[in-house]
C-alpha cells in the first residue's frame, strides 16, 4: 500500500498559515482538469484537526473548496471563536479549582462549537470515508485523567487498525465527528476540556502535535507536513536588555514548549532509521527489506518497514513575532469591553514576540497575514513541492538528497 498523507499541526490562530500553504499546493498544482493533488489520510491535532476535518469533508472538491477555506478564516472575528463576558470573568476561579459539573475554560466554548459545526460538512466527510475517496482521518487529543495521547481513527472499510504507534500513543476507531475536533483543539485553561464518552480529553498538541505516526503505520510511503513553528534564529533578542517580560509572555513562551511540534526531532528520527535502511539494502542488496520485514511479520507485526519520503513545509518568520507586529498596528476586532480589555492583556510589553496572542488572534486580519506568509513560504519551494507530489516515490534517497535542517527527509518504519 502507498499513498499520500497529509499532517496538520496544532497551534491555535496560527493555523491559518496551514490554509496558505494547502490553497497555494491545491491550487497551484491542479491538472489541466482541474483536479488537485490526491491526499490518501490526513492526520490534524488542534487546529490542524480543524483544518482537517474541512480538507477531509471537500476531498474531491479541491481546489475550489480551499478558497472557502481561505474565506471562513479571513472573515473571522474573534466573537466568532472567542466567547469572553461576565459570566466567563464571574467563573474564572473554577477554572483554576476545577470541580462538579460542566468543564469550564477562560473563554466559553459554544463560538467555536458553532465555527466548527457550520465548517465541516460533516455528512460529506462520512461519505467520503465510507467510499474510500479518502482512507482515513485521524484526529489527536490529550487524555485529561493519564496524560496519554489518544488517536482517533476514521477508516475506509476494510482498512487496518494498528494496535498501536508507540509505547503511549492509544489508537481508537471512531466514526469522528465534531466533539472529536473541539476535543483535540480545547486549549488546556484556555477552552474546557470536552467529554468523549465517560472520558475526559483536551489539546492533542501536549503530547502529539505533529503526528506523522498515523500515516506510517497506515501504510502511506509520502507525508506532507505544515508545521506552525520556526526554529529560533541564532542571537536574536526576543526581550529588551534591562526588562523583564510579564506572566503573559512567559505563559506564551510556555505554550510554544507544549504544543508547537517537535517536528524536528521526529525528522532526525526518521532520517536516522533511512540512513539504517540504506546502509543495509547497499550492503545486503534489494532483498534486504523484504527478509527484514518477514522477520517482522513472524512475531506478528502488521505493517512493515519501507522506504517514507516526507517534505515539511513551516514558517519562515516566527509568527509570535509576526502577532506582536499585528497587535502594533491594528486594532483588533472584539465587541464586549472585557474581551477587549482579556486582549489588551496580550500586549507583549517587554518582549519582542506575541506568542500567546498567535495562538488567541483569531482575527481576519491576522489570518489574512499568515495565509499570505503560508502561500509565499511555499510559492519559494514550489519546486522542491513539485518534485515530492510528482516524482517516482519509490526511489530511494540517498544521503546526499536529504536537507541538512530536517525539512526533506527519508524513510520511517512502520509496524
Amino acid at each position: 500500500m502507498s499513498g499520500l498523507g497529509l499532517i496538520l499541526s496544532g497551534g491555535g490562530a496560527r493555523g491559518a498559515y496551514e490554509v496558505g500553504v494547502l490553497e497555494y499546493i491545491f491550487s497551484e498544482f491542479a491538472d489541466a482538469q482541474g483536479n488537485a493533488p490526491k491526499v490518501d489520510l490526513i492526520s490534524g491535532t488542534s487546529v490542524g484537526a480543524v483544518n482537517g476535518a474541512f480538507v477531509a469533508s471537500a476531498i474531491g472538491e479541491m481546489p475550489g473548496a480551499l478558497k472557502q477555506l481561505v474565506s471562513i478564516w479571513t472573515d473571522l472575528e474573534l466573537p466568532h471563536v472567542l466567547g469572553f463576558g461576565l459570566r466567563q470573568a464571574a467563573g474564572l476561579y473554577r477554572v483554576l479549582l476545577g470541580g462538579s459539573g460542566q468543564a469550564r475554560g477562560v473563554f466559553d466554548p459554544a463560538p467555536l462549537s458553532a465555527l466548527v459545526g457550520r465548517t465541516v460538512r460533516w455528512r460529506r466527510l462520512r461519505r467520503n470515508i465510507q467510499s474510500g475517496q479518502l482512507r482515513a482521518l485521524t484526529v489527536s487529543t490529550t487524555h485529561v485523567g493519564t496524560g496519554q495521547p489518544v488517536i482517533f481513527l476514521d477508516a475506509a472499510p476494510g482498512q487496518g487498525i494498528p494496535k498501536g504507534l508507540s509505547l503511549h500513543a492509544l489508537v481508537r476507531r471512531a466514526k469522528i465527528g465534531q466533539h472529536h475536533v473541539l476535543a483535540s483543539a480545547a486549549i488546556p485553561l484556555i477552552f474546557p476540556a470536552v467529554e468523549i464518552g465517560d472520558e475526559i480529553h483536551c489539546d492533542g498538541g501536549l503530547r502529539l502535535n505533529t503526528p506523522m505516526g498515523p500515516s506510517v503505520h497506515l501504510g502511506m510511503n509520502r507525508l506532507l507536513v505544515v508545521g506552525l513553528s520556526t526554529p529560533p534564529a541564532a542571537g536574536r533578542r526576543a526581550v529588551q536588555d534591562g526588562k523583564y517580560p510579564g506572566a503573559t509572555y512567559m505563559l506564551g513562551k510556555v505554550l510554544n514548549a507544549f504544543l508547537l511540534d517537535h517536528v524536528n526531532t521526529d525528522l532526525l528520527e526518521v532520517q536516522r532509521i533511512n540512513d539504517f535502511l540504506e546502509d543495509g539494502i547497499r550492503a545486503y542488496g534489494p532483498e534486504f527489506l523484504e527478509r527484514i520485514n518477514d522477520a517482522a511479520k513472524v512475531r506478528g507485526a502488521l505493517a512493515e518497514r519501507r522506504l517514507l519520503n516526507s517534505l515539511v513545509l513551516r514558517p519562515t518568520t516566527d509568527i509570535g513575532q509576526v502577532a506582536s507586529e499585528y497587535l502594533a498596528s491594528n486594532r483588533v476586532r472584539f465587541g464586549k469591553a472585557l474581551g477587549r480589555a482579556f486582549i489588551s492583556m496580550l500586549d507583549v510589553g517587554a518582549g519582542a514576540d506575541a506568542d500567546l496572542a498567535s495562538y488567541l488572534l483569531f482575527d481576519g486580519g491576522f489570518a489574512q497575514t499568515l495565509i499570505e506568509m503560508g502561500r509565499r513560504d511555499a510559492h519559494a519551494r514550489r519546486d522542491e513541492i513539485e518534485a515530492f507530489l510528482f516524482e517516482d516515490p519509490d526511489a530511494i534517497l540517498s544521503p546526499s538528497q536529504t536537507v541538512e535542517s530536517g525539512e526533506r527527509s527519508g524513510s520511517k518504519p512502520a509496524e
